[in-house]
């Protein structure tokens, strides 16, 4: 007898699933997964969110909490939580996942940044020039080539070992030598003497996050980029944050192996082979690659176990610069005998991306006092006052990726990304993320981060949200039909526009109680910091606000909702993904890279659990603010010098 079949159907095609009888028991979410076809089950399949609904449009299944089949309705498929519903025992059924809930729902991934800190030309690989006779003489070649090197190299040079970087050529031949030298740790490395230069010497910066990864291909003589690539990471579809991920390797050693697999020749392989396709580059060009990441990714990308990042004292098996074989770790397409250098780290969770970052945004040397503030799942904070650099981080939690949310889903394709509210008729108006540029007509499919701000500040502007949070139902000149029924009339919300098939896409008072509480967590972190320095909000010069949230989040509705509390839109200035910043700057400067190590050991980490005030100052932040502001403007990044890519 044949198993029933899962037939499901997606933007891509059609696939016919035999579930085994373990599988038919098991939620449709767990089942797609395992067949290769993840959703978006952003709550951890709590039943928070419609991140996973599928459509019925054929068979039956059961509720997961019991209950008679449920079928589509004369024909009319029905929307379900696949995390709340399995097969109906030997009954097949046919379903069709929606672009919005697929795990591969296309990034919308910040490859740009401004970089506010001038860069040597000294990449961490580059050619001296050497006449045949100094090229000869080993004993005097290191002299030789600082002699000759564009810049004085201020750490010693040695040989590769073992020394397999001599041509074959007569020993008599009078041609020059050219010299190929990288940067290791701790000294300068001759990997290799020609009677020709190389064509071309690339870099590759790459940026690891806990949900995206960005990667620029880069010209190592000139600093220009090539190309660049940017997808979702592959450890997704093993733990959507860095704490799932730390405990899947608590629990089960194997997990290390299959989360280095997943970034590196999963995510890592195929961005590389994009950016040199693209560039028309051959692989054999590659010649160094810089990573910088939070700690928890640098630590599976090394094949290191990171359980105790998970655990207090939170102590990290390794913070700083770390050279490895990149060649071993990614395989294809980087060429054998290819270093990857994985920047330094301040603290188990102030990570390397945030101290390039502190580099790269010009942090590290302004006057102040100043902050940097990368706004995610983990909210880091770092700030300068004179000498001092001061750094903490704060759990946001998923919400601002649209985790637990009644319609939230993550920036990209067809998510709205702003919005205003009409403070007469509470009228909405929303600017859809496009990718496509054919997509005239197209309808949403949810909320990202950056809405739901705009929503928190814009509701309490126009007097939608009281202080609390909640709904002001009754407020006089208002239009009723702004709310309708959710969950099966189990609950309304306010209406902000409607998707595909005329689904109505809402705010909760739910929503908004998961929103307060992530974005009162950044903000006492900001807080604690200025009342360790005796600082207040107007005392601060400079906000840097990096990270793609933090670019594409409207800076006035930032503080109009109380996450950058009694800060002006005058002192934030977006410096984008400055993580990537200090990987591509480390790439072109070797001083760069000594740089961060430098400031990785500056940063006076704070630790917000054992601050006595933080738990006060968090609960005071879960208010809205008084909206005696002007109106917020629409969200434009601030001018400003720097490069852009």
């Amino acid at each position: 007898m044949s198993r029933p079949t899962l037939d499901v159907h997606t933007d891509h095609g059609q696939q016919a699933i035999e579930p085994d009888r373990a599988e038919r028991s098991a939620p449709l979410s767990d089942v797609l997964r395992r067949h290769g076809l993840p959703l978006n089950t952003r709550c951890g399949q709590r039943m928070l969110c419609d991140g996973c609904v599928v459509e019925l449009s054929g068979g039956q299944v059961v509720s997961i909490h019991g209950g008679g089949p449920i079928e589509p309705i004369a024909g009319i498929p029905r929307s379900i939580r696949a995390c709340e519903h399995r097969m109906d025992g030997e009954h097949a059924a046919a379903i069709r996942i929606p672009h919005r809930s697929m795990l591969a729902y296309e990034p919308h991934v910040v490859a740009d940044f401004r970089s506010n800190v001038p860069r040597a030309d000294d990449p961490l690989v580059q050619c001296v020039r050497l006449s045949a006779a100094e090229a000869r003489d080993e004993s005097s070649l290191p002299a030789s080539i600082n002699e000759h090197a564009p810049h004085p190299l201020p750490t010693r040079v040695d040989f590769h070992d073992p020394p397999d970087y001599w041509e074959n050529s007569p020993e008599s031949d009078p041609r020059d030598r050219q010299a190929t030298l990288e940067h290791r740790v701790d000294h300068w490395a001759i990997t290799r003497l020609s009677t020709t230069a190389p064509t071309q010497r690339l870099g590759a910066a790459i940026d690891i996050g806990t949900t995206t990864v960005a990667v620029l291909l880069v010209e190592l003589a000139t600093g220009k980029v090539l190309a660049k690539a940017a997808d979702f990471n592959q450890q997704m579809l093993l733990g959507d944050d860095v704490v799932t991920r730390i405990t899947l390797c608590a629990n089960d050693p194997a997990m290390r192996t299959r989360l280095q697999d997943a970034v590196a020749r999963r995510t890592i392989a195929p961005l590389l082979t994009e950016v040199l396709t693209s560039a028309g580059a051959d692989a054999h060009s590659l010649a160094t690659i810089v990573v910088a990441a939070n700690t928890t990714m640098l630590h599976l990308l090394a094949g290191v176990d990171p359980s105790p990042l998970g655990v207090a004292p939170f102590t990290a098996p390794f913070l700083d610069h770390r050279l490895l074989d990149a060649h071993a770790i990614i395989g294809p397409p980087v060429p054998a005998g290819i270093g990857m250098h994985l920047l330094p780290s301040a603290a188990a969770y102030i990570g390397a991306d945030l101290t390039g970052g502190t580099l790269a945004s010009g942090l590290a040397y302004d006057a102040g006092p100043s902050l940097l503030v990368d706004v995610g799942t983990n909210g880091e904070i770092i700030l300068r006052h004179g000498d001092r650099l001061l750094g903490c981080a704060t759990a946001a939690g998923p919400a601002f990726e649209g985790a637990g949310l009644s319609c939230g889903i993550r920036a990209g394709h067809g998510a709205i990304g702003h919005l205003r509210i009409d403070p007469i008729t509470w009228a909405v108006q929303s600017d859809i993320i496009r990718t496509d540029a054919q997509s005239d007509d197209l309808r949403p499919a949810g909320l990202c981060g950056s809405a739901y701000i705009d929503f928190l500040g814009e509701g309490r502007r126009s007097g939608l949200l009281s202080a609390a949070g909640r709904f002001n139902r009754d407020a006089a000149g208002v239009n009723g039909d702004r709310f309708v029924a959710w969950r099966n009339g189990k609950e309304s919300g306010f209406l902000i526009a409607r998707g595909q098939g005329n689904r109505p896409l809402v705010v909760t008072e739910v929503d908004v109680a998961h929103l307060l509480p992530a974005k009162a967590a950044i903000a006492a972190g900001v807080l604690i910091l200025l009342r360790r320095a005796g600082l207040q909000p107007s005392d601060i010069q400079r906000i840097y606000l990096a990270g793609g949230f933090g670019t594409h989040m409207s800076a006035p509705h930032a503080i109009a909702c109380g996450l950058l509390p009694g800060f002006t839109a005058q002192q934030i200035q977006t410096v984008g993904n400055t993580s990537l910043a200090g990987a591509y700057l480390s790439l072109l400067d070797s001083t760069a890279l000594r740089e961060i190590a430098r400031i990785s050991r500056s940063i006076d980490i704070i630790e917000l659990n054992l601050d006595p005030d933080f738990e006060d100052c968090y609960i005071d932040q879960m208010a809205l603010p008084d909206p005696a502001c002007p109106p917020p403007q629409p969200h434009n990044p601030p001018p400003g010098g720097g490069w852009f890519f």
